[in-house]
């Protein structure tokens, strides 16, 4: 199966794939990796600090024994968050944006991951100390030998990006969007994406619903029930069908292990809410009439 676009419209948060969550073997890994391509899901989203920096390679042996070809897959990373872990000597939680290191932690990526590039490389979380030059410098030097194809950011604000921008093209930004966390749609986050022609990609994109019992989340379970008989639909998907209505194009990163939630997730693209439909979910999330 040849991937045609960029990134598929769902992607696979592997965030929980190891020790941080399903400890999945590397067979279970490729098994896996091969259902989400069966799906029509061919983008997956990585982190350095994921799994205390175990995932990468526990993914990259996955990889390896699925038999998939690196071009029928989109591999997504993250840097810059210094975690405090086994692995790692940090005393604090902290980030580091030195050109040196931005450039050290992609090669590291890489060698994990085993493959030779990734398509869209992003830092974590804006650090207040974060020097444009030096990051363009290190960006450039690693596009400029293939190793990434894209450089995108993740958690940054449009003014944080403008700056970044000073000095080098920022084509991403993954952010947390979901009906339970809509503030990206009024501080300009996502006008930003949309004015500028940056893929907007949604991290924890089912947000509250399923993990609290809140005022917020039992107003949404309140129209929940009956949009679910109307549409025909899982209450995951119609959370993912309502911040894919947004005209940013979201590109949700589902962090689900579970095949058949994969492949509901992908279903969800089908799911066109009505407009009055999206304002009723908007108001019971917010819990009153919109302005």
């Amino acid at each position: 199966m040849k991937n045609t676009t960029k990134y598929s419209r769902i992607i696979a948060g592997a965030m929980t794939w190891g020790q941080w969550g399903k400890q999945l073997s590397k067979n279970e890994i490729a098994d896996l990796m091969n259902h989400c391509l069966d799906v029509g899901i061919t983008t997956f989203d990585h982190a350095d600090i994921y799994g205390g920096y175990t995932n990468e390679t526990d993914f990259g042996e996955g990889f390896v024994q699925s038999g998939i070809a690196r071009e029928e897959i989109q591999l997504i990373t993250k840097c810059g968050i210094q975690y405090v872990c086994e692995a790692r000597t940090n005393r604090i939680k902290h980030y580091d944006y030195s050109s040196e290191y931005i450039i050290w932690s992609a090669e590291q990526s890489l060698r994990n991951l085993q493959t030779d590039y990734v398509d869209l490389f992003l830092l974590h979380r804006p650090s207040p100390l974060m020097r444009p030059d030096e990051i363009a410098e290190a960006i450039g030097k690693l596009k400029k030998e293939g190793k990434i194809k894209e450089f995108g950011v993740s958690n940054f604000t449009p003014s944080q990006i403008a700056l970044l921008e000073t000095r080098v093209p920022v084509s991403a930004n993954q952010i947390e969007f979901s009906l339970t966390a809509e503030g990206v749609m009024y501080n300009g986050t996502l006008d930003d994406c949309m004015a500028h022609k940056r893929t907007a990609m949604s991290w924890s994109p089912l947000g509250s619903f399923f993990k609290e019992a809140s005022e917020q989340t039992e107003r949404i379970k309140s129209v929940m029930a009956p949009m679910q008989k109307k549409y025909d639909a899982t209450p995951d998907q119609l959370l993912l069908a309502w911040i894919m209505a947004h005209p940013v194009n979201i590109h949700p990163v589902v962090g689900t292990t579970t095949k058949n939630r994969l492949e509901a997730a992908i279903k969800a693209r089908e799911i066109q809410l009505d407009l009055e439909d999206w304002f009723i979910f908007l108001e019971a999330s917010q819990g009153h009439k919109v302005p």
